[in-house]
């Protein structure tokens, strides 16, 4: 399993700390929903991922988010 260790430097500059409420492991995919304050965020993932970093419901992890296009609504 190829392991990221370059995630330690980010150029990402969206990053939440939450907490899992929900896990989904799929065949291939996982489904990720961390609480942050009063929000959710959802995450596909690998499975691999997922098992690899031993992600289970109540874990705090940390939601990091790089995009090109961030769109604001008001």
């Amino acid at each position: 399993m190829t392991v990221y260790r370059w995630l330690m430097a980010l150029s990402a500059r969206n990053q939440l700390k939450g907490r899992i409420t929900e896990i989904t492991l799929g065949d291939i995919m996982a489904h990720v929903v961390v609480k942050i304050g009063k929000h959710t965020i959802e995450s596909v993932i690998t499975r691999r991922s997922a098992e690899y970093m031993k992600l289970k419901k109540g874990d705090t992890v940390e939601v990091i988010i790089k995009s090109t296009e961030v769109i604001l609504k008001k």
